[in-house]
């Protein structure tokens, strides 16, 4: 027995060396010049080229998944986006202001400088009627019963409309709307945000002067006002027409209405909000507005 071990012991150590032998032959390649190079240097270049490659090919494969899921949810679209506009942010913004505060022009400057989809209640309710959506629907037969809309409709009317393309892809401007902390409260919980809460700031005894001096020219639509801008035409200012709603004791109420609810609302968007003096020029009104806009979207 201990003859065999010897000779097993013999015959592992010839076949070590053999294999040594290999190895060391293996690791030279003759040149078509006659002279030997080492392949250890080329073997371990075309193993890293290799290995970077296929790393390079994993993570590849790793970003386009996270990608694929972060799309799915709705997350991190523009981190995962190459192009210039990467990062950049749609403007969503809420204006309010008591009436004859100016809204309506700076709604019109801010739709013609930014782009968005400038939005009232109003109109949403009656394009999701027409459109017969689900909560159209609902909004209708309150409508028909001569009854108020509930928020919770209309909350769903305003999601279903800031969840359309166009509000998505160039923000949007909410006109008047939350009107009460209610409102205000139930468009956070429907998921909406805001980047910037803007409130025209005026007081009650110029929004009153205002409102009782409009007048209208039933034949062009065109308004006038008695102190700031009276017709020039005696013909024209023999015809103008006053609202049944624009006397005093009706705005006045209409003021309370607005108050009653306001400060709440105001209150609901306190990181956001900017309060302008809505008592100067529209073009000053104006500059206060977009400066605060660009700020929040800078």
């Amino acid at each position: 027995h201990q003859h065999k071990s010897i000779a097993d012991e013999a015959k592992m150590k010839s076949v070590l060396a053999l294999l040594l032998l290999l190895t060391s032959a293996d690791a030279f390649t003759t040149t078509p010049s006659g002279s030997v190079r080492s392949t250890a240097t080329t073997t371990t270049s075309s193993f890293s080229r290799t290995s970077i490659a296929l790393e390079a090919s994993r993570n590849k494969d790793k970003v386009a998944s996270r990608s694929k899921w972060a799309a799915s949810r709705g997350y991190g679209l523009a981190a995962a986006d190459d192009s210039g506009d990467a990062g950049k942010s749609v403007p969503r913004l809420i204006i309010a202001g008591a009436p004859a505060s100016g809204k309506g022009t700076q709604c019109e400057i801010i739709k013609e400088k930014y782009g968005v989809v400038h939005l009232s209640t109003g109109d949403m309710l009656r394009a999701a009627v027409a459109a017969g959506t689900e909560v159209g629907n609902q909004a209708k037969d309150f409508m028909d019963a001569g009854k108020l809309v509930p928020d919770e409709v209309i909350i769903g009317v305003v999601k279903d409309r800031l969840d359309e393309s166009d509000c998505v892809e160039t923000g949007w401007l909410l006109d008047g709307f939350p009107r009460t902390p209610a409102q205000a409260e139930a468009l956070a919980d429907a998921g909406v945000s805001a980047d910037c809460f803007i409130f025209l700031n005026v007081p009650d005894d110029v929004l009153v002067e205002r409102v009782v001096g409009r007048r209208t020219d039933p034949e062009t639509g065109k308004i006038y006002h008695m102190t700031f801008s009276p017709p020039e035409d005696e013909e024209i200012l023999a015809r103008l027409e006053q609202r049944s709603d624009d006397t005093e004791e009706k705005v006045k109420v209409r003021l309370e209405q607005f108050h009653a609810n306001v400060d709440a609302v105001k209150g609901s968007y306190t990181d956001i909000s900017v309060e302008v003096d809505g008592t100067k020029s529209p073009a000053d009104v104006s500059t206060t507005i977009v400066e605060a806009i660009d700020a929040v979207l800078a």
